[in-house]
């Protein structure tokens, strides 16, 4: 446990010690701020950093017969740093450690590192490493999304585990994009609301493999205040370079290159959050293949097995019962790995979220898990139980 505080930080010393350099290094040697003339004002260039984060740590037990287990485990802890430069940028970098540090997947490693200029609220222009902009639930926090995990479908679908053999990314990937919001109404509330960016395609932390770029967008309306109704759209790739030893009509065969297995994927999302009330349901479908090895970035074996067609779609809802302070939630969570039946796993969930304060929250729940799949045990149980902190 003492080893584990002392890598968490070290990891965060880092990751500020990085941001400090990188902040130097893009604005250049510090410059006298000259006041504007006929004021005494002072336009700083930088302004203060702000810092922030949170922790969440867990206790989950599956009640599979045959494969039982229970742990306390840290989910993640994350920290981060941002602020304006001049009046029109806003920057952020925030790192993420996991209880597990021996494996790519769960490393320390930065998750954002970006640059958005933020002067026109129809048209802002986002540069670097940030959530890829699919679906309502990919962007949401890990606490405010409220269940044990984010639904099947966008774990899959957009980034974190990907179905594709991406290394975990958290739903991020390096580019650029631009987003804006217009058509207000009567009360300044702004109607529609769009998102489009170009990505390496390769998630977190990595450059370009193949030399194409994703392409991904969304376009959502907002007919009444606390509601949204959007369409996503992803047309890309996710590629290998690297080697892989196959089974062949005369023996085993090694085959060696670069491997680009192009990803098209679509949902449609609708949300309504007010007075404590959180109601969401996406329909995500992907065509394209995916890699055998999910642990590996050089195994080009691509699994035919699996298809080329997935898809998922989750409903939730939670319920406030006693004002900021309980909350009872419940979702129907449906993934299929090869978009049929026969290889479906669906959790039916219910719990309760319970506010200490604003920053310290206890999450709670129970699922029913069914698996067709899996051919030993298709029915079982899953408890989880999440303490939130936030600073």
């Amino acid at each position: 446990m003492e080893r584990m505080f002392k890598t968490i930080v070290r990891f965060f010393g880092v990751t500020a010690a990085l941001f400090s350099v990188s902040v130097a290094s893009a604005v250049g040697p510090v410059v006298p701020p000259v006041a504007d003339k006929g004021t005494d004002s002072v336009r700083p260039l930088v302004g203060k950093p702000k810092f922030s984060g949170y922790m969440i740590g867990r206790y989950q037990a599956s009640l599979q017969d045959g494969n039982k287990s229970n742990s306390f485990d840290l989910r993640m802890a994350r920290l981060s740093v941002g602020g304006r430069i001049l009046d029109d940028f806003e920057y952020k970098i925030q790192g993420q450690i996991n209880g597990n540090t021996s494996t790519l997947r769960n490393s320390p490693r930065i998750v954002d590192l970006f640059v958005e200029w933020q002067k026109y609220g129809f048209l802002k222009v986002k540069a670097g490493q940030f959530k890829r902009p699919f679906t309502f639930e990919n962007p949401m926090n890990p606490i405010d999304q409220g269940f044990m995990c984010y639904s099947q479908n966008v774990s899959r679908l957009a980034g974190f585990t990907d179905r594709n053999g991406e290394h975990a990314s958290n739903g991020r990937d390096i580019g650029v994009q631009l987003q804006g919001d217009f058509l207000p109404d009567s009360h300044g509330r702004n109607l529609i609301h769009y998102e489009v960016g170009v990505f390496n395609g390769q998630g977190i932390n990595c450059s370009d493999v193949d030399n194409q770029k994703d392409v991904i967008g969304g376009l959502w309306v907002s007919p009444l205040e606390g509601m949204r109704i959007g369409a996503f759209g992803w047309a890309g790739s996710y590629a290998r370079k690297g080697s892989c030893t196959v089974d062949g009509v005369t023996g085993p065969q090694t085959y060696s290159g670069l491997v680009s297995l192009n990803q098209y994927r679509y949902a449609f999302s609708v949300e309504y959050r007010k007075a404590g009330w959180q109601l969401r349901s996406e329909y995500i479908h992907s065509t394209g293949y995916s890699f055998k090895d999910t642990d590996s970035e050089d195994n080009i074996e691509v699994n035919g097995g699996a298809g080329n067609k997935s898809d998922g779609i989750y409903a939730l809802c939670i319920a406030p019962v006693i004002p900021d302070k309980l909350s009872f939630k419940m979702r129907y969570d449906l993934y299929r790995k090869s978009a049929a039946w026969n290889t479906s796993k669906t959790f039916y969930e219910v719990g309760l979220n319970y506010l200490f304060h604003k920053n310290l929250e206890l999450q709670c729940e129970y699922a029913f898990v069914n698996d067709r799949a899996n051919s030993m045990k298709q029915n079982y149980g899953m408890l989880d139980f999440e303490f939130c902190l936030r600073f």
